[in-house]
């Protein structure tokens, strides 16, 4: 028996054992998950990005500039080196810059710890010390400091406006005149030290210089990447316009190589001169720039993989979880969690067919939406042609018609079908009166199969506008029922019995809301797109019909 009881203890212990805690004045602590899967090779002394928003980290846990927040290693013990980019806890947005000793992508559980919640601390933010020694500049464009590295504090002259919706925190926008830093021995380049200058950008047009000193240089030269050094150039990658990239070059040991979103592109025997001179970014360049690093050393395939995974919107390099403040067990005090574990046997049922009706609902309107956009955009581009149509070129539209899309375009065949039957022998035509009677009622006959086309499973989004809360509502009241049949029969009545069932059985009824508020939604938008289309091709039925009735008619 006491072994019992002493194992029972041991097992209520272990998560307050789990939870260590770095230091207890810190109420709030997030865990910070890395997946370096992909990358090809560990790395030490890597800076990553942290993203936070409204989605992912309670700012109302932390101080109002963020100075209380504090990065600690995997082992709740290391303080490691950050510095915030961004704070913004008004709109609960973040950009934070953490130096990991070491990203391995054979460590599959590799993680650290976030922390705030804490008043009285003060900023440990650490600029320059969040970047490696081989790093000699780093320019974020934060709209605070916009030509001022922070690395080391350089400023760079020129002229760069602030795009403050950009990639990562703030961008530069340039025009075309380069941004310049004064010549400088970490900034000198040297082939057997090495070099590498990587950027995000977002082009507007598809030329122009991204760095410059010396006789090295990397632009853009009709969408293609360059790089040339004494004398040898290589080349490749197709920068597009408008949308961010992010672009890497490296050279040390007479070998460079070209990276476009963290890809090699080119490669080859480019050696560096060496050269101490004035160093330009964006000479010619139009569009927006942001994250723009100069490092002294040839930064290999992997850093330059992780810099492109790790800062793209879409990135899972680094994850953050929801934050933990009490057991250390991530997820453990999720409401949702204990929901889920609540549910009946017949919730599950509904839950699954309302799951399927809200797959089938989705694959409606989706493909609902992309059919009348289709149409839409055929039945402009045709009208417009027989707007623009001459009265010889009336009974011609068929050639190049985009039958495919445009219903306006089908209906026009179909009365164009009709019409050459009545061609005299002589190439003639002349329609009486029966004749566009005859050629009116086959328009209209494609006129009905057009409008039943563009309606088809159109029912299914009623359906599942009525049938969804009904289901959600039977489910969830059997799941009452059964709640309440279970603690009679343990005749056992207290909160902590009831709720959890209670709660479970109404997720029910959200799941029937849920299938049917979109659909709804879906259907109005639909419902009117399609009302639209249908107007228009009754309309230019008339105007067909009337044209030719003018040109050829008895």
């Amino acid at each position: 028996m006491l072994r019992k009881c002493g194992f029972l203890l041991l097992l209520f212990m272990l998560p307050s054992l789990a939870h260590a805690v770095w230091n207890e004045a810190w109420d709030s602590r997030a865990k910070v998950s890395v997946n370096a899967a992909g990358i090809p090779a560990a790395e030490t002394n890597v800076p990553v990005l942290l993203r936070l928003h409204s989605g992912n980290f309670d700012f109302s846990s932390a101080s109002l500039d963020g100075s209380d927040l504090r990065v600690i290693a995997s082992d709740d013990k290391t303080e490691l080196k950050f510095h915030i980019e961004k704070f913004d806890s008004i709109n609960e947005l973040a950009v934070i810059w953490v130096l990991l000793p070491k990203v391995d992508p054979a460590d599959k559980n590799a993680h650290f710890w976030l922390y705030s919640g804490n008043e009285s601390a003060t900023s440990a933010s650490d600029s320059q010390g969040s970047f490696d020694d081989a790093t000699a500049a780093v320019f974020h464009f934060a709209e605070q400091s916009l030509l001022q590295d922070s690395k080391r504090g350089l400023v760079a002259s020129g002229n760069a406006t602030v795009q403050k919706a950009a990639l990562i925190g703030e961008a530069a926008v340039l025009t075309g005149e380069p941004l310049a830093l004064a010549a400088d021995s970490t900034l000198a380049l040297s082939d057997a030290r090495g070099f590498s200058f990587s950027a995000w950008v977002k082009p507007a047009t598809l030329d122009g210089m991204l760095y410059q000193q010396g006789n090295a240089a990397l632009e853009i030269a009709g969408g293609r990447l360059q790089f040339r050094s004494a004398g040898a150039s290589i080349a490749g990658g197709e920068v597009k316009a408008g949308s961010w990239q992010h672009v890497a070059v490296t050279a040390g040991a007479g070998k460079a190589a070209i990276y476009l979103d963290g890809v090699e592109v080119a490669s080859g025997d480019v050696a560096l001169a060496d050269v101490q001179d004035t160093v330009q970014v964006g000479a010619g360049y139009q569009g927006e720039l942001d994250e723009v690093v100069l490092a002294s050393a040839a930064r290999s395939a992997a850093w330059v993989k992780m810099a492109a995974a790790g800062q793209s919107m879409d990135g899972q390099l680094i994850k953050v979880h929801a934050a933990d403040e009490g057991d250390g067990e991530e997820g453990s005090s999720s409401h949702f969690m204990v929901l889920f574990h609540s549910l009946t046997v017949d919730a599950w049922v509904v839950i699954i067919i309302l799951t399927v009706m809200f797959a089938i609902s989705v694959a409606v309107m989706a493909a609902k939406a992309r059919q009348v956009a289709r149409n839409d955009k055929a039945n402009r581009e045709f009208l417009q042609r027989f707007n623009d149509a001459s009265n010889a070129q009336l009974l011609q539209l068929d050639q190049g018609a985009n039958t495919t899309d445009s219903t306006l375009a089908r209906l026009y065949m179909a009365g164009l079908r009709e019409i050459r039957k009545r061609y005299a022998e002589d190439g003639s035509l002349a329609l009486s009166g029966a004749s566009m009677d005859a050629i009116k009622a086959a328009i209209d006959a494609d006129l009905i199969r057009e409008n039943k086309s563009l309606n088809a499973n159109i029912v299914l989004l009623t359906i599942a506008i009525s049938g969804g809360p009904f289901l959600g509502l039977l489910g969830t009241v059997i799941g009452v029922m059964i709640t309440f049949a279970e603690i009679a029969a343990a005749g056992d009545v207290n909160v902590n019995a009831i709720a959890p069932g209670i709660a479970a059985a109404l997720m029910a009824t959200v799941a029937g809301l849920a299938v049917a508020i979109p659909a709804l939604f879906g259907y109005n938008y639909l419902s009117s797109r399609i009302k639209n289309i249908n107007t228009d091709m009754q309309i230019f039925v008339d105007e067909y019909v009337t044209r030719v009735a003018e040109l050829y008619g008895k």
